[in-house]
């Protein structure tokens, strides 16, 4: 398996091309990510295979982080992404392709980058603002 395939978390997130898998309920039709067991609108059991979530967002909020056990270089910014085609939302690392581009409601799009924090090469997700995914 080549880097660009090796997912840190392969039941949720596919590499390549950049996709985030969630569940979809059968019964009212709501998406969620992670993927449920058990749809967290009503309670319904979420059969079926994984969704394909969008890649497109917009930031809800974030926060800088200066603080991060060792391996893991700081600052760096954390928040919460809507992915609105899907009423769905993310919390993930988020990088910004120019500076200033963070802003709450700035579009975002879904990306992947090597994981610092694994023994072993993985690639895990991110959202990128001022363009399209790296």
């Amino acid at each position: 398996m080549s880097m660009s395939d090796n997912s840190f978390r392969p039941d949720v997130f596919r590499a390549e091309p950049p996709t985030l898998l969630g569940s979809h309920c059968g019964s009212c039709g709501r998406k969620a990510f992670p993927p449920r067991e058990v749809c967290p609108s009503c309670g319904e059991p979420s059969l079926g295979d994984p969704v394909e979530l969008s890649r497109q967002g917009r930031i809800y909020s974030y926060t800088v982080v200066r603080q991060a056990p060792p391996g893991l270089s700081t600052p760096y910014v954390l928040g919460y992404v809507d992915l609105p085609d899907d009423g769905v939302r993310v919390m993930s690392r988020i990088e910004s392709v120019r500076d200033g581009d963070v802003r709450i409601g700035a579009p975002v799009a879904l990306d992947a980058r090597e994981d610092p924090g694994q023994p072993e090469p993985k690639r895990m997700f991110v959202f990128r603002t001022g363009g399209e995914p790296a």
